[in-house]
């Protein structure tokens, strides 16, 4: 890349981690780092899924989510909350958050030093991509999803990037939130390929210039 003057400068480009299929083929970046040029075509993820729960209910939609993920071919872990800190996000990465509501709009108590340690450390997350899965109760309407909603602003803030809308499950609809994660969350992570696909051409389109 060139700036005004005609010399040659360099330029930092963050991408979440992920496994990309593609032609191994790449391009001289000033130099030094190199960019796959078909990384926009396959893109293969591992989705880790963090669950933070008072009553297991978030648990069950974590592992129902696993199992639709790797019946479609995707690899997916799950992690309990109880015994995360920032580290989890290191490498960047796609994860799904899976969590309740306690009280008065708090975090479940398993959660509690996991979202205490991001907003002491604040870390930068502009590599880390995201999906939330929220439950509450639609009776408490001040508080509905709040845990969910206290994630996702505390995320964002950090720099990660949320794909797609945050699932707000009702207990009181009538539906069980694991049959609804089931079926969400599929489509769900093939927008984030479609996602990272586009990002990841766009840094090779650049990493050319």
């Amino acid at each position: 890349m060139q700036n005004a003057a005609g010399v040659r400068s360099s330029a930092r480009i963050i991408l979440p981690t992920g496994t990309y299929n593609t032609a191994n083929v790449s391009v001289s970046f000033d130099g030094q780092k190199n960019f796959p040029q078909s990384v926009g075509r396959g893109v293969a993820l591992t989705v880790t899924i963090l669950v933070g729960t008072m009553t297991g209910t978030a648990e069950m939609v974590a592992q129902e989510a696993q199992t639709a993920l790797e019946t479609a071919g995707h690899a997916a872990t799950i992690r309990m909350m109880d015994d995360l800190d920032t580290g989890i996000f290191a490498d960047g990465g796609t994860f799904l958050i899976c969590t309740s509501t306690y009280g008065q709009g708090d975090v479940p108590d398993n959660a509690q030093e996991f979202f205490a340690s991001l907003e002491r450390d604040r870390p930068d997350l502009s590599a880390v991509t995201y999906g939330l899965f929220a439950l509450g109760d639609i009776t408490y309407r001040d508080t509905f999803c709040e845990g969910g909603i206290r994630f996702d602003a505390l995320l964002t803030e950090l720099g990660a990037r949320r794909i797609g809308e945050i699932v707000k499950h009702d207990a009181s609809s009538g539906t069980l939130p694991e049959e609804v994660a089931a079926q969400w969350v599929v489509p769900w992570v093939e927008s984030v390929e479609s996602s990272l696909a586009s990002s990841a051409n766009d840094a090779a389109d650049v990493a050319a210039e």
